[in-house]
């Protein structure tokens, strides 16, 4: 990344993505996903807000769940700069169900109550879940019958695409092929230094996308260097590569520590994220050595995230942090 991002700064180029990297960056999504339009962002935050803003009108409102990030981790931000309301639906195992979809579409036609609009799906979820394409395009179908719209948080999009079979191919099953209306694809959680993308896979729905942008702060004008990041991602599939790589830490760390008695796997990780139980007294010790988030205070469960460069050296430490933290 920062070899990319040293290259773009040689010479001069013309602002606000009219340049010869964005043009490449544009053309590699296309390749990815065919007829799409693509607009870089800097952040997550930003680009879920972007994408949900070109989806939503006055009294519409965004169906997702209760541990999604957009209704959770983005301080309202989508409540706040759109006006609309989250329904955040219950959800066992981080995922929407077709059927939450039919009970919430009671709503529609009903003059005293927002319009359930868009659905907003995470992939990975924020269980660390993952939909696979047919749970995918269930929902997407069943939306779509309801005149809902569909949008996919993607922040961790690459680590599914690994976990689901590694190539584009699997990207496409579980997202254009599925019918998926638009998506953020993230960049900063697989290795970039900052940014993202908002990928209309129905061209169509981008019509005001380009002065949304803006108006949301969230036009790069030195476009170059977030195009420039995705260029190398995608350069020989190390956004993949690099993915897969943090999944497969995952499951060493879960080798590591599923028979420490201080520790309760509720299942392997399907992908980068692990959410153990932990024995109260191992909690803040081991987090004074090495910070994790709490995930679930009332349970005592954590949230433990291996990375794009996370080490088996690195896990074998964190491990033997756990064990010793048990004997203190």
């Amino acid at each position: 990344m920062l070899e990319a991002i040293a290259s773009a700064n040689e010479g001069h180029a013309i602002a606000y993505g009219d340049d010869p990297w964005t043009r490449r960056v544009e053309g590699l999504f296309r390749d990815l996903f065919g007829d799409v339009t693509t607009l870089l962002t800097f952040n997550g935050t930003g680009a879920n807000v972007l994408a949900l803003a070109t989806l939503l009108g006055p009294t519409d409102a965004v169906v997702c769940t209760q541990e999604s990030h957009i209704a959770v981790d983005e301080a309202g931000a989508s409540e706040r700069l759109l006006g609309t309301k989250l329904i955040d639906l219950p959800s066992v195992d981080g995922k929407l169900h077709p059927d939450q979809l039919d009970e919430v579409a009671q709503l529609i036609g009903n003059i005293h109550h927002v319009q359930p609009s868009v659905v907003s799906l995470t992939q990975c979820t924020e269980l660390g879940t993952v939909y696979t394409p047919d749970e995918m395009a269930a929902i997407c179908d069943r939306a779509h019958r309801h005149g809902m719209k569909v949008h996919v948080d993607g922040a961790r999009l690459a680590n599914a695409t690994a976990a689901l079979g590694g190539d584009a191919a699997a990207l496409r099953s579980f997202t254009v092929d599925a019918g998926v209306d638009v998506l953020t694809f993230g960049g900063t959680k697989n290795g970039m230094l900052g940014g993202e993308a908002v990928v209309h896979l129905r061209p169509e729905l981008a019509r005001r996308a380009l002065y949304l942008r803006k108006q949301l702060t969230q036009l790069p004008s030195k476009m170059r260097f977030v195009s420039a990041q995705f260029i190398a991602m995608f350069n020989d599939d190390l956004w993949l590569r690099l993915a897969g790589h943090a999944n497969a830490m995952a499951q060493e760390l879960y080798a590591a520590t599923a028979e420490l008695p201080a520790v309760k796997h509720l299942d392997p990780p399907a992908v980068n994220g692990l959410f153990p139980v932990l024995v109260p007294e191992v909690i803040q010790p081991l987090r004074d050595w090495s910070f994790f988030w709490d995930w679930d205070l009332a349970r005592d469960q954590v949230r433990w995230m291996t990375a794009w460069d996370t080490s088996t050296e690195d896990v074998e430490a964190f491990a033997a942090g756990v064990r010793a933290s048990m004997e203190t």
